[in-house]
């Protein structure tokens, strides 16, 4: 039967919200199929606002992959803001999905992708002006099957009471896999009822299912094991990784946004993975190995893209955009083809070592000369050995002079606050190197009106990284050592005034650290806070230290272990954490030992163009690095005269 849209409900009480417009839905190149000729229909949720979710390359891209499936149906629904959501619950209006305002409880799967921790009391929200049961055990047969997706699925034990299953890696073959097992279940008359549909996903050895799986803790808090409750049901889950990105040229028609979002542009991703090796990064290890989308595929999207969409820039993103071996041939095949109408390029930000004025030029050709932002993100040599970013104060002052030279006038440089290790020294040298980039920037440009943005965010340690182990900064001391990089800035009468300072207080890092590094006895704190009125968590407006603080306070000394637990507390080798049994396809003793390295100080060179240094993931994962040069052009080359 047709599911009925909530339109007519909802339409009466959009004129009394803030931004209408995000609701309404109708974007250019959105799908809208037939209830009844589909046989599994998915609700796709980025938990955040319509303006941040509506750009999420991996929604829109999972989005596509399934509609373009025959019997299969996806629509998007997002975080409804607070004014919206106390008034869907006076009119009894459930969450519903933009594309035809269909019930998110209609569907038969609820699919959440996670970039950040912040977002599980959205997903708490979504799921309960759903009318779905805020705990999987208490779902039917005919609640959708809740699925975790995204980075922080690598860890998905904080939410394991509240997510029927969670997805790591790739999410393109691995959708089409899980539809195809509820296809197959609900042709048989859903045998088993919910249960059976669950371990059926289970037993593939690539979907994780947690009330599959019991924690057994040691005395002193600490996880004795994970073990799996059921026959059939593997000891570890693994990732999926999709090579030949070329033969997933998605989104070949990507949504325009009616509202304004974070992002104006089309985006095409030009490899996925990164093997630099920083420390930090979980994005860069989780998504190893390399794979490079050819030029002629990235030229063939954008031009597929940018006719679907009527941008007047392309993105090329990825974790090292100008890493791609091609990146200058790419750039100036896509500067040439398009000077005519005048469409910009972009990357997110540029490697110090990997900038070169030639490509700056081909990206800001056709459109506006912007700043730059560069990212060592250590203050301190001795810190950027630490962290494995192997950028010296030598290389970045090169770099901006080479810039300013040629007529840039602002540089933004990103650093973090807390890494391990880390001195009052280490971070004031971040005043230092700030006061030398504007020296010698007025000293090439030969004129004082030039700008530097320092910009700081704290370290969260994460899991499936070398510093998994690490113990975190407190919020107090953050704080401390942030005031005093602010003073010695703005003491400085002589480069001070040319200096921004932006920087993230310590708050919501030990927030965002006590839910990716926690365990399954979080489930209570982020219920807590969900009950108590927490929403939004990643924007500032609205995240509530206090509250975080106050429900944890309550509900995890009774289990044993507080937010210091979590946070602060240094592990050992020996130590199971929470996401062991989760094969990202990284080695632990490889992690360890570059941990080790970490603390020596000592770095490590990129793998893509030195020998294998057995991280485990090309054997593990039977993948390999995939990387250029193709010796191919940007064709076909339509240059107008």
């Amino acid at each position: 039967m047709p599911v009925e849209s909530v339109f007519p409900r909802l339409e009466a009480l959009l004129p009394h919200v803030q931004k209408p417009i995000q609701y309404v839905g109708g974007e250019l190149n959105s799908t809208v199929k037939p209830w009844d000729e589909c046989d599994v229909r998915w609700a796709l949720m980025y938990p955040d606002a319509y303006e941040v979710g509506l750009p999420n390359q991996g929604v829109m891209i999972l989005y596509e992959v399934l509609n373009e499936r025959e019997g299969v149906l996806a629509e998007r629904t997002y975080s409804v803001w607070p004014d919206l959501e106390a008034l869907m619950r006076e009119h009894d209006v459930p969450q519903f999905t933009v594309d035809a305002h269909r019930p998110v409880k209609a569907f038969d799967v609820f699919g959440l992708s996670f970039s950040t921790e912040l977002g599980y009391t959205n997903m708490l929200t979504a799921l309960d002006l759903s009318g779905i049961p805020l705990e999987a055990k208490d779902r039917g047969l005919d609640d959708p099957i809740v699925l975790a997706g995204g980075h922080a699925a690598f860890n998905p034990e904080p939410i394991a009471d509240f997510i029927d299953c969670a997805v790591i890696g790739d999410g393109e073959q691995a959708v089409l896999e899980i539809t195809e097992i509820i296809r197959a279940w609900k042709s048989e008359g859903r045998p088993g009822g919910r249960d059976e549909l669950l371990f059926r996903l289970a037993r593939t050895g690539g979907v994780y299912v947690p009330r599959f799986y019991d924690v057994e803790y040691l005395a002193d808090g600490r996880i004795g094991r994970v073990v799996p409750n059921r026959s059939g049901v593997p000891w570890r889950v693994s990732k999926h990784t999709v090579m030949d990105l070329d033969e997933w040229p998605y989104p070949k028609q990507p949504l325009v946004p009616l509202a304004e979002t974070v992002h104006e542009r089309m985006s095409v991703e030009i490899f996925r993975g990164c093997t630099r090796g920083c420390r930090f990064c979980q994005a860069g290890m989780i998504t190893r190995p390399v794979r490079e989308r050819s030029i002629t595929g990235i030229g063939e999207m954008v031009e597929k893209g940018l006719k679907a969409t009527g941008f007047e820039e392309v993105g090329l993103l990825s974790l090292s955009s100008a890493d791609h071996t091609e990146i200058a041939d790419v750039a100036k095949g896509l500067a040439d083809r398009y000077e005519d109408d005048k469409i910009g390029l972009s990357l997110p930000s540029t490697r110090v070592d990997a900038f070169n004025v030639d490509l700056a030029n081909e990206l800001t050709r056709n459109g506006r000369r912007s700043g730059l932002t560069f990212a060592p993100e250590g203050g301190s040599e001795r810190m950027r050995k630490v962290i494995n970013k192997m950028v010296s104060e030598e290389d970045l002052i090169r770099t901006v002079a080479t810039a300013y030279g040629n007529g840039w006038r602002q540089v933004k440089l990103y650093f973090m606050c807390g890494l391990p290790t880390e001195t009052d020294e280490d971070v004031l040298q971040i005043a230092d190197m700030a006061m030398n980039v504007i020296q010698k920037g007025r000293e090439v440009s030969k004129s004082n009106d030039i700008r530097c943005t320092v910009s700081i965010g704290g370290f969260v340690p994460k899991p499936h990284t070398p510093f998994q182990w690490a113990p975190q900064l407190s919020a107090e001391e953050t704080d401390a050592r942030l005031q005093k990089l602010r003073d010695k800035i703005r003491g400085d009468k002589k480069y001070g005034r040319s200096i921004g300072f932006r920087y993230h207080d310590g708050k919501p890092g030990i927030v965002e650290g006590l839910l990716s590094r926690g365990d399954r006895r979080l489930g209570s704190v982020i219920r807590a806070v969900y009950e108590s009125g927490g929403r939004f968590d990643g924007w500032r407006e609205h995240f509530s230290y206090d509250r975080w603080m106050e429900c944890a306070g309550k509900t995890l000394p009774p289990q044993g272990v507080d937010v210091d637990w979590y946070t602060t507390r240094e592990r050992t080798y020996e130590e199971v954490l929470p996401w062991d049994h989760l094969d990202s396809g990284l080695d632990k003793d490889w992690l360890w030992e570059d941990w080790q390295d970490a603390l020596d100080e000592t770095e490590v060179e990129d793998c893509r163009w030195t020998p294998c240094f057995d991280c485990g993931v090309c054997p593990q994962m039977d993948t390999a690095i995939q990387i250029g040069p193709t010796g191919k052009k940007l064709l076909p080359l339509t240059v107008k005269k």
